[in-house]
């Protein structure tokens, strides 16, 4: 199942990011009009919440390799889950990067303690230590199960991060559905959903190529001991 997976999505996903890349770059800056109410800086969104929500993917792909590596022992499932994490950090990096920056022109400050920036960095913190984990745990021949574990608990979390703007007070703006602006015009609609296209095959296509790596590394670490206990 992982293999043929992988496999299409090497096949697919390459061609798709450059000129959907292209695409999305030229709809914010030369197409799309400017949102009444954010301004300019609201321009930052069309890459910032596709980020956001592929992280959330990729976060969630780990969860759910993380319950079947748990249930199978099997370490394509590890391999799949430790992928998805490596790439999901990268985007929620981006997420955190670039919403400060908006941050920084909206409010004046890189960083508040709102719900939803403080649930995220929550996630992010949850999963940079399954990363740890497995750099200073790796001759540990326990590490995949707490990884899988810590893994299973940042993708629980997901959902918090997600509602944090209904659950608790905040400031965060609603782009999406907001009757006093956001997006609200059909360009801006397409431009976002050119933007998550975008996205949606980078982050695939990188967790597939992760993916192959882990597997060769694996598969030299077995050479290695075989050599060794020769």
């Amino acid at each position: 199942m992982i293999d043929i997976l992988q496999r299409w999505i090497l096949r697919l996903a390459p061609p798709l990011v450059l000129p959907l890349g292209l695409a999305s770059l030229a709809a914010i800056f030369f197409w799309v009009p400017t949102e009444k109410t954010l301004g300019l800086s609201q321009r930052i969104f069309y890459w910032h919440v596709p980020a956001a929500t592929v992280c959330y993917l990729a976060f969630g792909i780990a969860g759910l390799s993380s319950i079947a590596y748990l249930r199978t022992r099997r370490a394509d499932w590890d391999h799949a889950a430790h992928a998805a994490v490596s790439v999901g950090m990268m985007f929620a990096t981006i997420t955190i990067g670039t919403g400060s920056i908006w941050a920084h022109t909206a409010w004046g400050a890189w960083w508040t303690g709102d719900s939803r920036l403080t649930t995220f960095l929550i996630l992010w913190l949850i999963f940079a230590s399954y990363l740890l984990l497995r750099i200073f745990a790796r001759d540990n021949e326990m590490a995949p199960r707490y990884a899988a574990v810590l893994a299973i608990v940042g993708t629980v979390n997901i959902p918090l991060v997600i509602m944090a703007t209904r659950l608790f007070r905040t400031i965060h703006p609603q782009v999406i559905n907001n009757p006093q602006g956001g997006i609200d015009d059909p360009r801006m609609v397409y431009a976002l959903l050119v933007s998550f296209a975008v996205y949606l095959a980078l982050v695939l296509w990188l967790w597939a190529l992760k993916l192959a790596q882990l597997r060769i590394a694996g598969r030299l670490e077995l050479l290695e001991g075989d050599r060794n206990a020769a």
